[in-house]
C-alpha cells in the first residue's frame, strides 16, 4: 500500500517507559497500533512533545517507524494539562521539522493534538483520523472537573475530522450524544501486546492475590479500592494479598513497597504485610503479574476503553471492573469478570471475597477471558480494520485535490 501517516501523540511518546504520570493507555496503543500498520506497509510518523531531554529528537523503531520529538520551546515534562498554550510553538515547530504535506493522512490522539490536526486538515487539505482515548464529556459524566475549553475544543475536533475512532459502542455513543449525529464515527476496538497471553504454568499464588495497575489517582479508583481492602481485613482472618503496580518512579519506595504518599500510607495502615506497592512496571513484568493473580482490579470513576482490563484478560486472568464507559463492553460481566458500581467500595469487597472463596469461578471466568481477548483485542485484525479506512478517505482526498 505505501501510505504515509503522521501520528500527533503531543503528551504520549510511545516509546515512553510505561507507568508514569503520562506514560499510560495512550502511548502503548499508539506504539502497537503503529507496529500493527507497519506490517501492513505503513510508514509511520508519530509526532510527540520533547518530554525526556535525554532522548533523541528522531528514534526509529520497528521497520519503518519513527519518533520525532518537538520541544515547543521548552524541552523537558511539561504536564498535559499546562501544554495548551505550547500549540502554536508546536505547530510553528512542527511545519519547519518535517514535510506535512508529504503524508497521506494525519491521525490524533487526545484532543490536543486534534487541535494540531485540525490546523494541518485545514491548511494542507489532508484527511483528519482522530482517536479521543479520554472524552471530556466521560468525565462530566463522572462528576469530573472540566475545563469549558477542552469541551470546546472537543466537540470542534469530533465535527471537524473525517474519521473519529471510537474503541467500545459506549464511547461511540457518547461521543454522537455530546457532538451529534452527523460524527463520522468508526468502532475499532484496541488491541493487546502479544506478551500478555496465559502462561503454560501460570504462577499462581498459593494465597488469592489481587492486582491494579495504574496511576495511583483518585479517578483510577485507588482509594475505592483500599477501603474495600480495609473492609475485607477488618473481617477476615486470612485476608488476601494486594499488589499495586504503578505511579511514577518517585511516587513509591520499591524497597519498602510503600507509596510516600502520606494519605495512601494512611490507607494501608495496618495492612502493611498484606498490600504492597511496587512502582512503575514493564510489559513483561505486568503480564507476569496478571498471570499470577487471581484477578485484576480496575475500579476506575471512568474509562474511555480499560487497557489493562484487557492485558489481564489476554492473561487468561479474571477482572473486577466498573460498570463505567468503554470498561462494561471491554469486560463481560459474569463471563470475563465481574463488574462493580463505581466509587462503591462495599460492592468492590463482596467481589473481591467472591473470587477469594470461589476457585471454580475463578477457573471458569478466566477460560472465558482467554477466549474474549482472543476475538476482540487482536491487533493484527485492527491495523486491518484501519489500514482500510486510510485508503477510503485518502483515495477521498486525492479526488477532491484533483477536482479543486
Amino acid at each position: 500500500m505505501g501510505k504515509r501517516v503522521l501520528f500527533i501523540s503531543d503528551h504520549g511518546d510511545p516509546l515512553a517507559k510505561l507507568g508514569g504520570e503520562q506514560s499510560g493507555g495512550q502511548n502503548n496503543y499508539v506504539k502497537q497500533l503503529a507496529l500493527a500498520l507497519d506490517d501492513k506497509g505503513i510508514k509511520i510518523d508519530c509526532i510527540t512533545h520533547w518530554s525526556n531531554p535525554e532522548a533523541p529528537m528522531i528514534e526509529g523503531f520497528g521497520e519503518n517507524c519513527r519518533v520525532i520529538r518537538i520541544a515547543a520551546g521548552h524541552k523537558g515534562y511539561m504536564p498535559k494539562t499546562k501544554m495548551y498554550r505550547l500549540l502554536t510553538t508546536f505547530y510553528e515547530e512542527l511545519r519547519q521539522t518535517v514535510q506535512l504535506e508529504s503524508y497521506d493522512i494525519i491521525h490524533s490522539h487526545y484532543w490536543l493534538s486534534g487541535l494540531l490536526g485540525l490546523y494541518i486538515k485545514d491548511e494542507y487539505n489532508k484527511p483528519l483520523v482522530h482517536t479521543s482515548h479520554s472524552l471530556g464529556a466521560a468525565k462530566l459524566e463522572a462528576q469530573e472537573k472540566v475545563e469549558q475549553r477542552r469541551l470546546r475544543a472537543e466537540k470542534m475536533i469530533l465535527q471537524g475530522a473525517d474519521r473519529v475512532i471510537a474503541t467500545t459502542p459506549s464511547e461511540r455513543n457518547l461521543i454522537k450524544k455530546f457532538a451529534g449525529n452527523d460524527v463520522k464515527v468508526e468502532l475499532s476496538s484496541i488491541g493487546v501486546d502479544p506478551v500478555f497471553h496465559p502462561y503454560t504454568k501460570r504462577k499462581q499464588s498459593s494465597s488469592s492475590t489481587f492486582a491494579f495497575a495504574g496511576r495511583l489517582e483518585k479517578t483510577k479508583g485507588i482509594y475505592t479500592l483500599l477501603e474495600a481492602f480495609q473492609d475485607i481485613h477488618m473481617q477476615s482472618n486470612r485476608p488476601p494479598r494486594l499488589v499495586i503496580a504503578g505511579g511514577g518512579e518517585n511516587d513509591v519506595d520499591s524497597i519498602a513497597k510503600i507509596p510516600y504518599d502520606s494519605d495512601l500510607r494512611g490507607m494501608i495502615k495496618g495492612m502493611e504485610s498484606y498490600v504492597d506497592f511496587i512502582g512503575p512496571q514493564s510489559q513483561g513484568e505486568l503480564a507476569e503479574l496478571f498471570n499470577m493473580a487471581t484477578a485484576v482490579i480496575v475500579p476506575s470513576y471512568y474509562e474511555s476503553f480499560g487497557m489493562v482490563a484487557a492485558e489481564a484478560q489476554a492473561c487468561g486472568t479474571p477482572v473486577i471492573a466498573s460498570d463505567v464507559g468503554g470498561l462494561k463492553n471491554v469486560v463481560a460481566d459474569k463471563e470475563s469478570g465481574l463488574l462493580t458500581k463505581p466509587k462503591c467500595s462495599k460492592q468492590l469487597a463482596e467481589a473481591v471475597n467472591e473470587l477469594t472463596y470461589d476457585s471454580l469461578l475463578v477457573k471458569r471466568l478466566g477460560v472465558q477471558a482467554s477466549k474474549r481477548a482472543k476475538n476482540y483485542f487482536n491487533w493484527d485484525t485492527i491495523a486491518q480494520q484501519m489500514s482500510k479506512t486510510y485508503e477510503v478517505l485518502s483515495d477521498v482526498g486525492s479526488h477532491a485535490h484533483v477536482g479543486d
